[in-house]
């Protein structure tokens, strides 16, 4: 005997719809919670799913529409508060256009970070932001192009045509750093950065240089290691304990300025009275550190936000096409930088 017969059908959207006298589209906005719904109308609403015991089904709605209404964002570590800021603006953002997020730590690891990829793409998301850790190669660029899931990168890759972007003006940072510690009569510097393949690291590391270059009468040279805060430490001991003397030390971004403080303090090197530290990014621990972190600020919340936004736009276009924005960036001056001491 069928004993699913006797059993009620499922209440489905249309009933809380008809229960609350709104569209089906409102109520669907009400309960999904997407801004522009007026507060009273979405209690109704709420109060006619709970009555009616409606659970929304979203893998059948997804077969239906294509669409699983999730982003994948994979980025380094999220315990960096540079990342944790980007990803806020992302979740933020997909909140309110009814998205879900889905996060991923690579681990500063191109084999975790396509694990991620292929897992994103079977779960058939709506589409992927990536700050890519790794470089990707044109045999991943394509396997990634093929699923045809929109992929925003937190990047300026030159070498990844296919996909959109948006990064800070990485660049023109590295150059105000240059011009800061130059301001302050520093000539002699080094630039402590990433791997050479790392794009944004490299721009920072372009600007810097350029800056220094048409000083004329300065010298900076450029160190590649580990762009962490235990890079920074490793690269600073070393730096610190060698006989080539330096005024200032610029770092490719504020984790490894942390890095170079910690060394500083082991082995008994004043900030900034030995010797003037900077660092990119901003991030909210750079206010707080011992001297305060002079610093390169980038629009970290409307990176994320834009990269979501730009999801959504590549999501719902006929035609693909990707699209490039850079967001300003601006030099923040803390006590970490000062005018070199005479030589005695």
């Amino acid at each position: 005997m069928d004993q699913s017969k006797g059993n009620p059908p499922r209440p489905t959207l249309q009933d809380v719809a008809d229960a609350t006298g709104v569209t089906l589209a409102t109520a669907s906005r009400a309960l999904n919670g997407t801004y522009g719904v007026h507060p009273e109308t979405r209690r109704r609403v709420l109060e006619a799913a709970a009555q009616l015991d409606y659970k929304a089904n979203r893998f059948a709605r997804g077969l239906v529409t294509g669409r699983s209404n999730a982003i994948g964002l994979i980025i380094s570590d999220i315990r960096n508060s540079y990342f944790a800021e980007t990803a806020r603006g992302a979740e933020d953002a997909a909140y309110t256009a009814g998205l879900d997020i889905l996060l991923c730590n690579s681990d500063v690891d191109s084999d975790k970070q396509m694990h991620y990829i292929n897992s994103l793409i079977e779960k058939r998301v709506d589409g992927i932001i990536m700050n890519s850790v790794a470089t990707l190669t044109k045999v991943e660029q394509d396997y990634i192009a093929a699923s045809g899931i929109p992929v925003v990168l937190l990047t300026r890759a030159a070498d990844c045509p296919m996909f959109s972007t948006v990064c800070a003006d990485n660049e023109r940072g590295g150059r105000l750093i240059a011009e800061c510690l130059l301001a302050h009569n520093h000539r002699k510097a080094v630039h402590l950065t990433g791997p050479r393949n790392h794009t944004n690291l490299a721009m920072r590391a372009k600007g810097f240089l350029d800056g220094f270059r048409q000083a004329g009468d300065a010298d900076a040279t450029v160190v590649h290691g580990v762009h962490t805060m235990e890079g920074g430490y490793q690269m600073a001991r070393n730096l610190l304990r060698s006989p080539y003397k330096i005024t200032a030390i610029s770092t490719a971004n504020d984790a490894m300025a942390f890095g170079v403080i910690k060394a500083a303090l082991e082995i008994g090197v004043r900030i900034p009275e030995d010797v003037s530290l900077a660092g990119f990014d901003d991030v909210e621990l750079a206010a707080l550190v011992h001297p305060p972190l002079t610093t390169i600020r980038q629009p970290k919340y409307e990176m994320g936000a834009a990269a979501l936004e730009m999801i959504v736009k590549l999501t719902n276009a006929k035609h693909r096409m990707p699209e490039h924005r850079v967001l300003g960036v601006e030099l923040v001056e803390r006590s970490s930088v000062s005018k070199p001491r005479p030589q005695r």
